[in-house]
């Protein structure tokens, strides 16, 4: 090899030699944009983390609560209802809801499980193609399938485990008496809000409100954590003057009646003549507040409050006391009823018999309508109808119950002397049964007018003396000849007791003047020597034979006043009458 070549050789090595040791620069621009992100990156977080926590944090905390903390109702069951005595007439048991999460249901396909549909139909008695109806919605959250569902109904349903099917607890109100206090007691809805009755008219007292307990829980629902609680306010209790006792006695006697005369409906109402204190109010027919189901609306009403009557000759005692109170009759007072009928202002006022010249005891037993006309035209009419409005049958009777009627009374500027003689023996004007209660206890409590009562309170009440003690007692004894011989009310005696009271029969007015239908009462007071209770008792419509009130509302008074004197132990006063008689001022025997 020449030396020229080595040479070339040799260059050419170490030209190779110096390509092969040249190196690229360290910081590449690939690789400064990944750090530049990466930085970025973190830079952000890191501002984010700061923002969350220190700017902002109560973001995440509301997020948080909202996925852990609940607030939970307290159960708070509505208050009792009690008779004077203490029997529960209205009170709340334990029962279940059943409902639906639709969202719930619809993620866990859990309609195709349609054997235990089928079943939860079934159970509950309603059609299966309207439970997936109502649930059929996945964006809703909760859907009702049964209220008030009994504890073995909803046991089977939770054994029946479909997803999305839960139930809560909630309470139901419940009536022991059934229908012989439902007019009184009323009744409340699904949701335990007052419908009727005293659970509508105290139905804020009976609620309460309930009390709230705010908990945490964790992923899987379990509390763990108790955050606060807040007490509500407990539901009251309610006690009322009724003594269940001779409520059930009025109604079965009512009934019976009503069932007996084929008539429409009928009311019985027993006050406590000295505390006013009203011990039963019935009507019927009635209903089951326990299954309003087939309930018409006819059997849901209080007819002993609201429906008005014209009272007949049960308001007759008016017309002698007015005179009696004005001064123009006295207890000898005669008046000459002969022929038995007479014309005023044209029209034709009449007995059904010529009873010729009456007394003031005898016009009362007679029920004189030519008697009571002469004594009311004796006084001036404004004293007349004042009379009226103080025995309260022109106002409400103190209860306040939902749907009292004040009556019916049209204000007139003149009156004829025919419309003043109609008034004098019950027509002209329409009041309730129990307004013709509280007349009768203004009579027997000597006088004195104060409100009837409902629930017991500890309240005192003013009592206003609205006529003479002295008149009282002789209207009283009058009263008393209608239940012995010769009286329209004998069938209201009560073997032991004296009794005193008034039959009434009205015929029920109809478009252009008075149809063929009777209203029937009796209002009578007992013992007569001290009186205790006042009982008045209404037959609407009797459809049979008798259309009298002394042959329909005459015996089921003498059943209730009977059983009610028994049962509060009154003592008879029927054996004494020779001694009661200067008690009672120097009236007549009553033999």
């Amino acid at each position: 090899m020449s030396i020229l070549s080595m040479k070339l050789g040799r260059a050419g090595a170490r030209t190779g030699q110096a390509k092969q040791n040249a190196n690229p620069s360290f910081v590449h621009w690939r690789f400064a944009v990944v750090l530049i992100v990466i930085v970025a990156v973190f830079a952000v977080l890191a501002l984010r983390a700061a923002f969350i926590q220190v700017i902002e944090p109560d973001i995440l905390i509301e997020q948080g609560d909202n996925r852990t903390l609940r607030t939970r109702a307290l159960p708070n069951h509505r208050g009792l209802i009690t008779d004077r005595n203490g029997q529960e007439l209205a009170v709340s048991i334990p029962v279940r809801a059943i409902w639906a999460d639709p969202k719930i249901i619809h993620q866990n396909n859990a309609l195709q499980d349609t054997r235990r549909w089928q079943a939860l139909a079934n159970v509950l008695g309603q059609d299966v193609q309207s439970l997936y109806d109502r649930v059929n919605n996945p964006e809703r959250r909760f859907v009702y399938i049964q209220r008030q569902v009994s504890p073995a109904m909803a046991d089977y349903v939770e054994q029946l485990d479909i997803d999305g099917i839960y139930l809560r607890n909630e309470s139901r109100r419940y009536y022991p008496t059934g229908e012989v206090s439902a007019h009184v007691i009323g009744f409340t809805d699904v949701d335990d809000k007052g419908l009727e009755g005293i659970e509508r008219l105290y139905d804020d007292w009976l609620t309460g409100t309930p009390g709230t307990r705010k908990i945490r829980r964790d992923a899987k629902g379990r509390q763990v954590e108790i955050i606060e609680m807040e007490q509500g306010e407990k539901a009251g209790n309610i006690q009322l003057t009724i003594d269940q006792r001779i409520q059930s006695i009025a109604y079965k006697e009512l009934k019976k009646a009503v069932t007996f005369y084929k008539a429409t409906s009928g009311s019985a109402v027993v006050v406590d003549v000295h505390s006013g204190d009203i011990l039963a109010m019935v009507n019927s027919p009635s209903f089951n507040p326990n299954n309003r189901a087939d309930a018409a609306p006819h059997r849901v009403r209080n007819r002993a409050i609201t429906d008005a009557f014209e009272p007949g000759s049960a308001v007759k005692p008016l017309a002698v006391l007015s005179a009696l109170e004005f001064g123009v009759a006295d207890k000898d007072t005669v008046i000459d009823t002969h022929p038995g009928w007479m014309r005023v202002g044209g029209a034709l006022v009449q007995d059904l018999r010529n009873n010729g010249e009456l007394d003031l005891t005898g016009i009362i037993q007679k029920s004189s309508n030519m008697g009571t006309s002469k004594l009311a035209l004796s006084v001036p009419r404004e004293f007349l109808l004042d009379t009226y409005y103080k025995m309260g049958l022109m106002s409400d009777t103190g209860t306040n119950l939902l749907g009292e009627s004040s009556g019916i009374f049209h204000q007139r500027n003149r009156w004829s002397q025919f419309e003043l003689s109609t008034l004098s023996f019950g027509y002209g004007l329409s009041v309730t049964t129990l307004q013709m209660a509280r007349m009768y206890t203004i009579l027997a409590n000597g006088g004195m007018k104060r409100p009837l009562n409902m629930v017991v309170n500890d309240e005192e009440v003013y009592a206003e003396r609205v006529i003479s003690a002295e008149n009282a007692r002789l209207l009283l004894g009058m009263l008393e000849s209608v239940t012995q011989d010769g009286g329209s009310g004998t069938k209201a005696a009560i073997p032991g007791y004296r009794v005193a009271g008034k039959t009434g029969t009205s015929r029920k007015a109809i478009a252009g003047g008075y149809g063929e239908e009777y209203v029937n009462i009796f209002a009578g007071i007992a013992p007569v020597s001290e009186p205790r209770l006042v009982t008045v008792v209404l037959i609407n419509e009797p459809g049979g034979d008798l259309y009298h009130a002394g042959d329909t509302a005459a015996p089921v008074f003498g059943a209730i006043m009977s059983s009610a004197l028994q049962l509060l132990n009154v003592p008879p006063d029927a054996r004494n009458v020779s001694s009661m008689a200067s008690v009672m001022g120097g009236l007549p025997r009553a033999d």
